[in-house]
Parts: structure tokens; sequence; C-alpha cells
């Protein structure tokens, strides 16, 4: 379920509401109805003459937290402990979760179910497995069977997937590997071709052989991310490295090509 507030070292997105002489008064986005206090102090490093400068009413900022005082709903909050790349990463985040609740008011209006009722629903039983409403879209995505199995009993999951597949794109990326296959045996060629089937086995991503001369083969894998291509890459290659060499021939894994 989702906190009522955050905790010390998490970022926040805020919105400033008040700049004073001495800090910045913010709502706190992510939790409804709860605000937080930005120090002067805490704006940016050396000394700040003007707060104005640095933040102004209604301008959105990401923040860490410094200290909770959760008996009182008091946040302490931080500025110039946010670097550039975690403020970017943050926003991205949000604004991920705040497209992932439009989608799920879709998946609402589809099944003729209330919002809240779903969201509740939704929140209990997804949350436990995803960080976050968005990344179990994206995964409705990209492990659809996975995700369908896992959730298959809820009433919601059809028009989840759906709604998922309609407005989720992935980003794939594409790496390469090369492999040399050798068999001298009189069925030498009938192994090869068997070991590079072992390559190309996978029900979830793109692998494909391709001849390049004999006995190289270029490998081609696409993946949502650059790890699990690298890893389904070594598998696959290892795979048919150890099938040939059962049947008395030779294999190579090259990463680059020089």
């Amino acid at each position: 379920m989702a906190k009522d507030l955050p905790e010390k070292g998490d970022l926040v997105i805020c919105t400033v509401t008040q700049a004073k002489q001495f800090g910045a008064f913010v709502k706190l986005e992510e939790y409804p109805d709860k605000k937080g206090f930005l120090h002067i102090k805490e704006v940016a490093s050396g000394w700040v003459k003007n707060i104005r400068e640095y933040v102004r009413e209604g301008q959105r900022i990401v923040c860490r937290v410094m200290n909770v005082d959760s008996s009182k709903g008091y946040v302490d909050l931080s500025l110039k402990r946010v670097t550039e790349h975690q403020k970017k990463e943050k926003i991205e985040q949000w604004k991920n979760e705040q497209k992932a609740k439009k989608l799920l008011e879709i998946v609402a209006d589809k099944i003729g179910k209330n919002f809240d009722e779903l969201y509740g629903e939704v929140e209990e039983k997804l949350l436990k497995k995803y960080n976050t409403l968005y990344k179990a879209f994206e995964d409705a995505v990209k492990n659809e069977k996975k995700f369908r199995k896992e959730f298959d009993e809820y009433y919601w999951v059809d028009a989840f997937i759906e709604i998922a597949k309609q407005n989720i794109i992935i980003p794939f990326i594409e790496i390469n590997g090369y492999v040399e296959l050798t068999c001298p045996t009189s069925d030498g060629i009938k192994h090869i071709k068997k070991a590079l089937e072992k390559i190309e086995e996978e029900n979830e991503l793109k692998i494909r052989v391709k001849y390049i001369s004999a006995p190289l083969y270029r490998i081609e894998v696409v993946a949502p991310e650059y790890k699990i291509a690298e890893k389904k890459l070594k598998e696959n290659v290892n795979k048919a490295i150890e099938y040939i060499k059962k049947h008395k021939g030779n294999g190579k894994f090259i990463r680059e090509m020089k």
C-alpha cells in the first residue's frame, strides 16, 4: 500500500507554494495533503542572498528528504543534495506514474468499474511485485504470458494487458556476437544446424542467426534491456557450443569482431 509520508533519504516531487526569505514551503505531490519545508541553507551550496533566484511559487522541484516527523507530518527537505541526473530520473519516474494512473482510469472505464475501487485492488495486488504501477504496465507488455499466468484469476487482467499493449512502448536494444562452429564428422553439417537452432530457441526475445562465412555465424539479440540481451546471448551460444562438442566438434564465442 502507498505510504502516508516519505522516508529519510527519499527523493520527492514538490510544488513550491510559498517562497520566503528563510526558506520555501512546498506541497508533496506524491503524498496527498502533505507539505514540506525547504530551509534556505538547503537550497544551494554557498550563501543564498535571494531564495527566489532558485525557487519560486508554482515551480515544481525535486528534493531529498532530510528529516520526517511522522507525529506532526513534518518533512524537512533539501534541494542542493539532489544531482541533475537524480532530478531527471525522478521526474521521469513521476511522469510515468501519472501516465499509469491515467491508463488505469481507461481500464476502469472499459470494465465499468469505479476507479478508486479498482486502484485499491490493483495497488494491493501489483505493488507487492512491482515498485510502481507503471512497471506493472510495462511488464504486461514485456512478459505478457508470465504476467497473465500470475494474475489471470483477477477480472481486470484482460483489460489491463490490452490497454498496456496499446499505450506502452518498450524501448528495445540490439546486441551482436559471433560464434565459430566446426564439426569434422561425416554428419557434421547436420550437427552444426542443430547447434544453431539451439541459439535461436527463445519464446519471448528475438534472436537471429546469420551466416557470415564458414565457420563464422553472427548472432543478433533484441531485448528490452542490455543485461537481458547479454545474458541470453551468452546462454544460447553456450548451449550451441556444448551441443557441438558432444558431437565431436568445436565452438568458440566471439563477443565483438575486430
